[in-house]
């Protein structure tokens, strides 16, 4: 992994761009592991369908990433003959085989390793030049230990020297100039930086796969900007903690998976009854219960979306690419605010752990700002739950003169008194709803891109995989329209229906098992033909060659 982020460094520096996942077994802790990275000279947001080039330092625990590599005739596994025979699975594709001795080239360098070996040779091959290289083995090595920087030279110049009588390899194409400054990000930091921005200073989470770095971010972020981080004992006391920050007056989160939101409903409901601000970002994994939790899939919409008891009207929003992690995470902390509910950002393990090249994101004005209310007029009495005709009504910090009131999750009159009355429920329930469903939630709700009589509807990590498929099908000659959901709820019926104005077939594309995006689109919007669904669990990732070949189909 340390070998392929420096080789991610290197490629931006050579001015491409690049998408790298990493894969990993499923014990959530140290061992055999995958880097997956794909570059070009234009924004990358998908995996592709198979790999041009495998590099195996050794074959330890293979079989667990085989399915994950898919190679063709066309591309080269390069390995070290020191470390067995290929395995059959490979064999069987047709690849090139090469040999690369890693490690006795390693041994010829005092220090050496193998895998900077590996470093250089593949930068030879696909023609990424050593000078970055070395350029950021010397930010990364060189103030730390000397002899290290020296080693690791040493052994990517002798890669790549090796390499270059190997031939054979795909190479790109020329880096374009860049005429923007480009950032290299993974979806979990994008996540804690979009917090930041949307004017979070407050942060209390426990540890899990893979949501874990979104808390590292905002543990060494939120004091730079005069805020508070603290690692609770669990996820039922890091929701809650949130809850009391906010009721304090601080834009508040949590992140986790899962496990721990299932633990946070019942905060998540207090927090919707109390109308108290807070967001949950949900980096999602293969579940149910401990599934697999160093993958993705996009099962937990359901429990985000109808999981909380009582009629408990929310917000759940979804990034649908890496770099968009950060801008979905902003705009759900200035949601929950304004609104002052509970916001759950439905990222998932593929944007999350991956680290991407993209272009330097602007930084949109979308500062959370709640509806501060002021001291009553003399004789008056607070009503903090009034019932304003948008639904959202003022909300004090404690101790404000005046404006005392009772929060907890009892239904209650505008004032805040507990209360068993009907009216009062009733009155309660509309208001909730109201102030979600009427909002102005802007073009942000969805990313919709292309015109077509086909319509591909996705969300989250699925929509870079979909964006690649229609691209390819026009230029077969099928016109198809890209909608990837960015409000996953509340529902926006006329929107939708106007971006599938003219469109006569629809696909669905999610990683879901039990197809729930397909379902809940089927029961909370009324589409103007039954789409199709693309379904499937994960772990492996949906690929644009998939999606591409059921729009030929429907484009027949």
């Amino acid at each position: 992994m340390t070998a392929a982020n420096m080789f991610l460094d290197a490629a931006a520096e050579a001015g491409y761009y690049a998408l790298f996942g990493r894969s990993s077994g499923p014990q959530i802790r140290g061992g055999e592991a995958a880097a997956l990275v794909r570059l070009g000279v234009e924004p990358i947001t998908s995996v592709d369908d198979t790999f041009d080039i495998m590099l195996a330092i050794d074959w330890q625990g293979v079989q667990r990433f085989a399915a994950e590599l898919p190679l063709s005739k066309n591309s080269i596994v390069i390995c070290d003959p020191s470390a067995g025979d290929v395995p059959d699975v490979y064999v069987k594709t047709g690849a090139k085989i090469v040999h690369l001795h890693m490690k006795d080239l390693a041994k010829e360098i005092p220090g050496g390793r193998p895998n900077m070996i590996a470093l250089g040779a593949v930068a030879e091959l696909i023609g990424i030049p050593v000078g970055p290289l070395t350029e950021v083995l010397g930010k990364s090595l060189k103030k730390k230990r000397a002899d290290a920087y020296e080693a690791s030279v040493a052994g990517v110049k002798a890669g790549a020297a090796a390499a270059a009588t190997l031939g054979g390899a795909k190479r790109l194409a020329a880096a374009k100039a860049k005429d923007a400054k480009r950032w290299t990000v993974t979806g979990n930091y994008g996540a804690g930086l979009g917090a930041i921005r949307g004017g979070v200073r407050f942060c209390a989470a426990y540890p899990i796969t893979p949501a874990t770095e979104v808390l590292e971010y905002l543990a060494s972020a939120l004091p730079k900007v005069g805020g508070v981080f603290v690692q609770a004992e669990d996820e039922l006391a890091s929701i809650n903690m949130c809850l009391g920050a906010s009721y304090g007056g601080e834009a508040s989160i949590t992140s986790t998976a899962g496990p721990g939101l299932s633990l946070m409903t019942e905060g998540l409901g207090l927090a919707v009854a109390s109308e108290t601000p807070v967001v949950v970002v949900d980096v999602q994994r293969v579940g149910p219960s401990t599934g697999i939790a160093t993958k993705c899939e996009q099962s937990d919409l359901n429990i985000a979306v109808y999981g909380l008891h009582g009629d408990a009207p929310h917000l759940v929003v979804a990034p649908n690419s890496v770099g968009d992690c950060i801008f979905t995470t902003q705009w759900g902390v200035y949601l929950a605010e304004s609104l002052q509910t509970a916001c759950l950002v439905m990222s998932d393990q593929a944007l999350g752990q991956s680290r991407a090249i993209i272009d330097a994101p602007a930084d949109v004005a979308f500062v959370g700002k709640r509806l501060v209310a002021e001291a009553p007029a003399e004789g008056e009495v607070f009503k903090r739950y009034a019932n304003t005709a948008s639904g959202i009504s003022p909300m004090p910090v404690p101790g404000q003169p005046g404006c005392q009131y009772t929060s907890d999750g009892l239904e209650h009159t505008e004032t805040g008194t507990p209360s068993s009355q009907s009216s009062d429920h009733t009155l309660q329930l509309d208001k909730r709803q109201r102030k979600l469903t009427n909002f102005d939630y802007g073009n942000h709700w969805a990313t919709i891109e292309g015109e077509g009589d086909i319509a591909v509807i996705t969300w989250g990590s699925c929509t870079g995989a979909a964006r690649e498929a229609v691209a390819r099908a026009k230029a077969d000659g099928i016109n198809a329209k890209l909608i990837s959901l960015r409000l996953i709820s509340p529902i926006r019926p006329q929107h939708l229906a106007d971006a599938l104005k003219g469109v006569s077939k629809i696909l669905v594309v999610e990683q879901s098992h039990q197809g729930q995006f397909t379902r809940y689109l089927r029961g909370e919007y009324d589409l103007p033909v039954k789409p199709e669904s693309l379904s499937r669990s994960g772990p492996l990732p949906m690929r644009p060659g998939e999606i591409h070949a059921r729009l030929l189909s429907m484009g027949k």
